[in-house]
């Protein structure tokens, strides 16, 4: 599968938008989990298959291809480790976060 990339045509959009391409990209199975886990710091690849839940080799081999194409993951020796474009993609959804717990707390109340 290719990776979602900017300037490029992606699913639900031929424009090559690059918020479009990020959402593709996100919006991948596994791709935000893994992103997640390794904002922890550095895994190993058998660490990193634990923690998501014991997915299979070739998918998280699959992903972790398609994180490193897009410059969000790279390769150190403890591991797989985000890169700094990374970071500051997981820094920028700190308010969606604050964001979905709010959302979540009325979602909460109004079912009471």
């Amino acid at each position: 599968m290719k990776t979602p990339l900017p300037f490029e045509p992606v699913r639900g959009s031929q424009s090559g938008v690059a918020i479009m391409a990020v959402f593709d990209l996100l919006g991948r199975k596994w791709n935000m989990r893994i992103l997640w886990e390794l904002g922890a710091g550095p895994l190993s690849f058998r660490a990193l298959q634990e923690r998501c839940d014991a997915m299979s080799p070739s998918v998280l081999n699959s992903r972790i291809k398609q994180l490193t194409e897009a410059r969000l993951l790279q390769t150190t020796v403890e591991g797989y480790a985000l890169t700094e474009l990374g970071v500051s993609l997981m820094a920028t959804l700190d308010p969606l976060r604050a964001w979905s717990a709010e959302w979540a707390a009325q979602i909460t109340q109004q079912s009471r």
